[in-house]
């Protein structure tokens, strides 16, 4: 990848979009610093201790939800809208017409996603101002206690007035991704995700190494420093490693001759990655799971249903556990059924004359892709739902007190991005060449 980032410098063209990306990224994160009036640095991070959804959000935001900044809300209402609206796709008729249209019907969808992340922003921003109500009111807050004492007791104007600032950072959020996208490199979107999940992690890091070397010398934290470096690098390894995995299914085009010329006879691959849903069934499932608990922590907090909840259905509970597994596997078939068609791959191969040796074109090949798929599928949903659990339980028996950042979505979706980014790299890179070469 450093060879990678060495030749694009080298390139102007590619070296400007680097720069541009640069520069929103440090626009981003400026934003995750700009506090709000009436919520104090920190205030938000007593109330999302027990919470999984809560702390995977701040996570994403490079902890400004537990800071409770500009940006809290991050781009996670923009991912839980265009998950909406790619489900919405499949089932609505209209939507798929849409979808088809090219790059007209691409923008209409791209208004509709932009519409519900507004709707998903305003809806989480109530529910965590009205779950951290009595925290904003607390006498121990002196600027929120200020800022509603300077309204005349209209506090309702306060919540009104938290609920459109942190909206608006959404917005801003989003916007700041699809320049990233226009004028730089990679999705801008994936990317705000990773800057801010490495935002977390350094933070992580830098205070565990400062009590490792600078807390009085307890040798207990620097073995732990030790095991998670240790830790972090072979799941890494085992992430990438699957993430560059592909199966291959040959595919052989007959030969045909026209006058004194031969067309096809090529051989070629059709190549099938062994994750190809990525990390959209873990945030299938975690959304899922974690979305009964925000709204017991927005409107029961302090009810015994609340603790039995925490009990029994809490991220560290074995039902917990159960379900994860189980909608896993679930959202990585229905994934998997929605991105992969085996009877369109069959009817273009059989269209170009084509075949898979040793199957017949039309519904053998179909039947043939079809077992592929399931298998892969299967081993990507046990390669999912293995790192999900392991190098949780792994990092809670190092430390109970590990971050959300040291999570499978958190260590998946940096892996991608990175893999992401780079191969946007180098194909820009190919394209400068070969344009180079024609001229």
């Amino acid at each position: 990848m450093f060879e990678t980032l060495k030749n694009a410098f080298k390139i102007k063209e590619i070296r400007e979009k680097i720069l541009w990306t640069l520069f929103f990224l440090l626009l981003y994160r400026i934003g995750c610093n700009i506090p709000v009036p009436g919520v104090g640095t920190g205030l938000f991070s007593g109330g999302m201790e027990n919470s999984t959804y809560l702390n995977i959000m701040s996570m994403m935001s490079g902890g400004s939800l537990s800071r409770g900044t500009w940006f809290a809300m991050g781009i996670g209402p923009y991912i839980n809208a265009s998950i909406i609206i790619q489900l919405l796709t499949v089932a609505i008729p209209a939507l798929e017409r849409l979808s088809k249209l090219g790059e007209e019907g691409q923008k209409k969808i791209s208004a509709y996603t932009r519409i519900g992340a507004l709707i998903l922003a305003i809806v989480q921003s109530i529910g965590i101002i009205v779950s951290n109500g009595s925290l904003l009111t607390a006498d121990d807050n002196a600027s929120g206690a200020a800022f509603l004492n300077a309204l005349a007791g209209q506090q309702w104007l306060g919540y009104i007035l938290l609920v459109v600032i942190y909206s608006s950072g959404t917005l801003a959020t989003v916007f700041i991704g699809e320049r990233i996208t226009e004028k730089g490199v990679s999705n801008g979107i994936s990317l705000l995700i990773f800057i801010g999940i490495l935002a977390t992690a350094g933070i992580s890091f830098i205070e565990m190494i400062g009590t490792s070397f600078f807390g009085g010398g307890d040798l207990n934290a620097f073995w732990k420093l030790i095991a998670y470096i240790v830790a972090i690098v072979l799941v890494f390894g085992l992430i990438v490693f699957v993430e560059l995995s592909e199966r291959k299914i040959p595919v052989q085009y007959a030969k045909m001759i026209k006058g004194r010329k031969q067309y096809g006879g090529q051989s070629t691959v059709i190549p099938i990655k062994v994750n190809s849903n990525g990390v959209m069934p873990l945030i299938f499932a975690f959304s899922l799971l974690s979305f009964p608990e925000l709204i017991i922590t927005m409107f029961w907090s302090q009810t015994e249903f609340a603790g039995w909840w925490q009990t029994y259905m809490g991220s560290d509970s074995i039902l917990y556990m159960i379900f994860l597994v189980v909608l896993i596997f679930a959202f990585a078939f229905f994934y998997s059924s929605i991105q992969f068609n085996p009877d369109d791959i069959s009817k273009t191969i059989q269209q170009n004359g084509g075949f898979i040796p040793g199957y017949r074109p039309g519904k053998p090949t179909a039947i043939y892709l079809k077992q592929i798929q399931t298998r892969i599928t299967l081993f990507g949903a046990l390669f999912l739902a293995f790192v999900a659990l392991v190098p949780a339980v792994l990092f809670k028996i190092i430390d109970p007190g590990t971050p959300a950042v040291f999570s499978a979505t958190g260590m998946l979706i940096a892996v991608s991005v990175a893999l992401e980014f780079n191969n946007a790299l180098e194909s820009q890179i190919m394209m400068k060449n070969y344009k180079g070469f024609l001229k």
